[in-house]
């Protein structure tokens, strides 16, 4: 049953196969025999998620309309408040700290009837891409235990991957839903900028963070899409405008006669061989499925990341003012006569992890006096360049593709002391980010040099995330039928479920 997709899961729900509890207890059951090993999970809210469960199916034998993913478990990244349960944001400094709210984007998940197994593990406050920064040690990946998962949402993918949920939300700053998704073997959608409520949302940089779905399929991952996304007027950045009909373009899955642009500053040099094979491959997949295949230059990319660790550093050092010790989650260092200066210097001293110190110094320097416009300034101006590359690349192209991560899934502890190994690591994401288009990572099979999962990144215009969905399903399609199963069926994946 847990190796189902969400779709699968779903018509078994409404044809009365299962029952949304018998969903949950299976779930929870596959959580508790391999979360020992993945540790994907920072919290498992077995009694809410039950709770919920059954609500789901009193109310479907009462006869009431329900959306398509009621009764569906689904994993929570840890940076989204869900009342009266722990969010943490992966960091010491929030230890214990539960909501006396939810997120719109949680609001959204009840009010459809999805069921909430817990909170996902991540790097802290989002600030990764391995979820080695955790403040509660690293999540390991489900097809190799070895290896890191990705990040920041490392703890969502893995928990998709183990078969742990069958669907998950994470949240993308620079790419922390589409890398964990290349590198788990999943899909994996960062939705336009705006298009999914940030209220909420524990903030890392304010301009780039995203919240999104995770799904085995493209199909599972627009119907979460289409319940996470609409307009919120607690959001000030919430865009007012219908949410693009994703479910549609992911159940028509054609590309004939669609332009799909290929980013020449986006392969290449710095990729793994095996990662720019499957990526030709898929190429070559959509070519013969009618796509015109054109190549695009965006010049500016090449400066995108290092604008992105001006801009979001930054952003973090300003949202990250907030944790002072005096209004909510840790506090250390009261000893009597200490000041308010000395409290705060020793609480974020002991909550905030490396990671978190080395961008909050980092962008509160390019903030200083004197190196504003040197260094924030001009990293704004790099944004923009970025957004007219985009522009007229989206001139020749109906959508935009790439490999999404440079490499299969590392080594845990790799580049945990090389911090600008780690940052290259988004090197293809992070464009995305800056100009808040969307963007989509789907499986393009398994790398030969390694047997691991490599993604397929697409990339489309603001609020038209349907193209994603429509280009997405036409090569998942195609590769399925090549491969004759879905690409976790080929995973070592711990067993452990029916």
């Amino acid at each position: 049953m847990i190796r189902q997709n969400a779709t699968q899961m779903a018509a078994a729900l409404a044809d009365g196969s299962t029952t949304a509890v018998e969903l949950t207890k299976a779930h929870l059951d596959q959580i508790a025999a391999v979360d020992g090993q993945v540790k994907a999970f920072l919290h498992v809210d077995a009694e809410g998620a039950l709770a919920q469960a059954k609500t789901v199916d009193e109310k479907r034998k009462s006869g009431e309309k329900l959306s398509p993913l009621a009764g569906i478990p689904l994993a929570l990244k840890d940076v989204l408040a869900q009342r009266g349960v722990p969010t943490t944001a992966g960091s010491k400094i929030l230890q214990g700290w539960r909501p006396p709210y939810d997120s719109t984007v949680v609001s959204k998940l009840k009010d459809a009837g999805l069921v909430i197994l817990g909170k996902t593990n991540m790097d802290e406050f989002a600030m990764g891409s391995s979820t080695e920064n955790s403040g509660y040690g690293p999540t390991f990946n489900p097809w190799d235990l070895t290896r890191t998962p990705g990040g920041s949402s490392g703890g969502s993918a893995a928990a998709v991957s183990a078969f742990q949920a069958p669907l998950a939300v994470g949240s993308d700053t620079g790419g922390s839903i589409r890398q964990p998704a290349a590198l788990t073997g999943l899909v994996g959608v960062r939705p336009t900028y705006g298009a999914v409520s940030r209220f909420g949302l524990i903030a890392y940089s304010s301009s780039l963070d995203q919240a999104g779905p995770f799904g085995r399929t493209v199909l599972d991952t627009a119907l979460l899409h289409e319940v996470m996304a609409g307009h919120d007027p607690k959001d000030a950045t919430s865009i007012n405008a219908p949410v693009p009909a994703v479910v549609a373009a992911a159940k028509s899955g054609d590309v004939k006669g669609m332009k799909i642009g290929v980013i020449k500053q986006l392969q290449g040099a710095g990729y793994q061989k095996g990662v720019q094979t499957r990526f030709d491959e898929s190429l070559q997949v959509l070519a013969s499925l009618g796509a015109e295949i054109v190549e695009v230059d965006c010049p500016n990319f090449e400066y995108a990341l290092a604008a992105y660790y001006l801009i979001a550093p930054s952003e973090c050092s300003s949202n990250l003012a907030r944790f002072d010790a005096m209004r909510y989650g840790l506090r250390t260092g009261d000893a009597a006569g200490a000041s308010a200066e000395a409290v705060m210097s020793a609480t974020r001293d002991a909550g905030f992890g490396r990671e978190v110190k080395r961008r909050i110094i980092l962008g509160t320097y390019a903030l200083s006096s004197g190196y504003y416009d040197a260094y924030y300034g001009s990293a704004q101006k790099i944004r923009t360049l970025i957004i007219q590359d985009y522009a007229k690349a989206f001139t020749k192209a109906d959508v935009l593709v790439s490999p999404t991560a440079p490499t299969t899934a590392y080594k845990i502890g790799e580049k945990v002391d090389d911090p600008m190994a780690m940052y290259l690591g988004d090197v293809a994401t992070i464009p995305v980010n800056l100009a808040g288009i969307c963007g989509m990572s789907l499986p393009a099979g398994l790398a030969e040099e390694d047997n691991l999962p490599v993604g397929f990144q697409i990339m489309a215009p603001a609020m038209q995330d349907q193209r994603l969905y429509q280009a997405g399903a036409a090569l998942e399609a195609a590769l399925l039928s090549k491969w004759g199963a879905p690409i976790l069926s080929q995973a070592p994946v711990l067993a452990g479920g029916k």
